[in-house]
């Protein structure tokens, strides 16, 4: 299972004012029109910022055109000053089988930390499987 929620306050740069440089919006837009993963990808004005909200749940982790890291990491790069969170339970990741990661977007570049308030996922979320 794959599963993921996520979002990212979008500036254009990290010192930008008044949308001051201009967003890339029509990019940004393209890219999220690229990613075929299930669950929700939306993009919005709010209180006169922009902001994306990711989530959803997969059987496995996609490919490059699914993959919501990659998603994460585009806009990162379309625009350098925005920030976020998403974060990811993958029962397939080696060493992280019962963890949820964090991946942490702040000035273009994305990084993975740790996730203390819903790892382990047992017995922190589930019971224990019992046969």
């Amino acid at each position: 299972m794959f599963e993921y929620h996520g979002w990212i306050t979008l500036r254009s740069t990290a010192d930008a004012v008044d949308d001051e440089p201009p967003l890339r919006l029509d990019e940004i837009q393209e890219l999220l029109n690229g990613y075929t993963g299930p669950g929700l990808v939306d993009l919005r004005p709010v209180n006169g910022a922009y902001h994306v909200h990711l989530g959803g749940f997969r059987n496995h982790r996609g490919g490059r055109d699914t993959d919501v890291i990659q998603l994460f990491t585009g806009i990162g790069r379309l625009a350098p000053g925005s920030y976020g969170l998403l974060h990811v339970h993958d029962d397939e990741d080696p060493g992280h089988e019962l963890a949820f990661r964090v991946h942490r977007l702040a000035r273009g570049a994305v990084t993975e930390h740790a996730d203390r308030f819903l790892s382990p996922v047992i017995p922190t979320l589930e019971d224990e499987y019992v046969d």
